[in-house]
């Protein structure tokens, strides 16, 4: 049984994913659940979060956004049972690639997928569904007549935030990065109250949101990365400058951002303390890295797939590739760290 891991280099560039045999207990523990997976999500590894929490190896497991089919169950199993349809993210000590034909996962890593949502959507809308509601609920505490903005909304992660504020009855601003996003931003449905382009430069970002705003600024902005300083290299040109971020910012105002080494200058605290506004950082892999409330984790994936499956979360649709090319799609995933791809097993 094959599956694809990583093994680290110097620099993202470096890394070097290989396929490698992996073999499986032949006894279950007894809350673990053998499935056979039928669709992986891949996403950016981080291996320095990895090596943060303690998890050191020399092949890092790839692929751990998975949908598949129970073959078995330990014997202290008790939600699921075998031919269940599930869906779930494999820990971040998991010593399995979720390329593997088959894996073992304790069933608190999992939950039943509806039979209305197909495996490749689940495995490919997971993550980010979850660090939508991390992002709106956890952080942000959205409700009904708040305003939002989404930074690069076509993404998948901001296509999430979008479709599950709206679902919430929030009024929901975005940007988008290029022509055929903000085309593809205006169509949605249900509908944000206006799409911001910026791939022109970002300095359209206040004057538009004071515009919808009165000059009020919104209530939570919920980014992707952000610019720490003014020079603009390729990959940062079309990010908001932190600024513009805290300026378009109202009072009581929340800041989610995704930077992981953002800094503070003294006049950024002394902007949020006037605002009385409030930053916090989004750990897409905080969920996993702690049991502590691992109740709540299920929850909130239970209602994922059922949003999926109602038709509220509408994820982009991600053609999904075959096996063999899956070490080629990975480096790009890593490469490109806001794209997203799928393996059909």
């Amino acid at each position: 049984m094959k599956g694809l891991f990583c093994r680290a280099g110097a620099s993202d560039a470096e890394h070097k994913f290989v396929i490698q045999e992996t073999t499986l207990p032949d006894v279950l523990g007894g809350h673990q659940v053998r499935v056979q997976v039928k669709a992986c999500g891949l996403s950016p590894l981080d291996l320095k979060l990895l090596d943060d929490i303690g998890v050191r190896r020399d092949l890092n497991p790839v692929g751990r956004e998975v949908a598949g089919v129970v073959l078995q169950v330990g014997a202290q199993v008790s939600f699921f049972h075998p031919d269940d349809e599930v869906v779930g993210i494999l820990p971040l000590d998991s010593p399995y690639s979720g390329l593997c034909g088959a894996i073992d996962i304790d069933e608190h890593y999992l939950v039943q997928k509806p039979e209305k949502v197909s495996s490749a959507c689940a495995a490919g809308a997971l993550r980010d569904a979850l660090c939508a509601y991390t992002a709106l609920h956890t952080h942000a505490r959205v409700a009904a007549g708040h305003t939002l903005l989404v930074m690069d909304g076509a993404s998948s992660f901001g296509l999430m935030c979008i479709q599950l504020a709206c679902y919430h009855g929030v009024k929901v601003f975005t940007t988008s990065h290029s022509p055929q996003q903000h085309a593809f931003l205006e169509q949605l449905r249900p509908s944000v109250a206006k799409v911001i382009p910026v791939f022109n430069g970002p300095s359209d970002l206040l004057p538009a949101v004071e515009e919808e705003t009165g000059g009020l600024g919104v209530d939570i902005v919920i980014d992707s990365g952000v610019r720490l300083h003014e020079e603009e290299s390729e990959e940062t040109k079309l990010l908001p400058h932190k600024h513009d971020v805290i300026s378009v910012l109202g009072v009581g105002g929340h800041w989610v951002t995704s930077q992981k080494d953002l800094q503070l200058d003294p006049p950024d605290s002394r902007s949020l303390y006037l605002k009385s506004a409030s930053l916090s950082f989004l750990n897409h892999e905080v969920w996993t890295a702690s049991s502590a409330q691992q109740g709540r984790y299920l929850h909130i994936l239970k209602d994922i797939v059922e949003k999926m499956s109602a038709g509220v979360l509408r994820p982009l649709p991600e053609e999904a590739v075959p096996l063999y090319e899956a070490t080629v799609a990975m480096e790009t995933v890593q490469r490109h760290q806001k794209k997203k791809a799928v393996v059909k097993l």
